[in-house]
């Protein structure tokens, strides 16, 4: 399950053999720019854990606990740190 909001360049939907592409629990833009930019890992969380409580999220997260509890998942991402990233959260979550 892919858990970015952008889409890996260069790499076709086709090719990829990801079930899942749940981009309604990925960070927003503004949030990723801003982290990129040199916003603090603690920071980041608060904020992300802010962008978790919208509707369109909660939502989102129920489904992948019912995807989850029948198996396991795997949280595909692009970032170069899972465990300290937006990944690390969602898979504590679902956990």
């Amino acid at each position: 399950m892919l858990v970015d909001r952008l889409w890996p360049r260069g790499l076709s939907k086709e090719a990829a053999g990801i079930d899942e592409w749940a981009k309604a629990v990925a960070p927003s833009t503004e949030l990723r720019k801003w982290f990129h930019g040199g916003g603090s890992v603690e920071e980041f969380r608060e904020r992300y854990a802010v962008e978790l409580g919208a509707e369109a999220a909660v939502a989102e997260l129920e489904r992948l606990r019912g995807v989850a509890s029948g198996g396991p998942v795997t949280l595909l991402t692009a970032v170069t740190d899972p465990a300290g990233s937006h990944a690390g959260v969602l898979a504590a979550l679902l956990a």
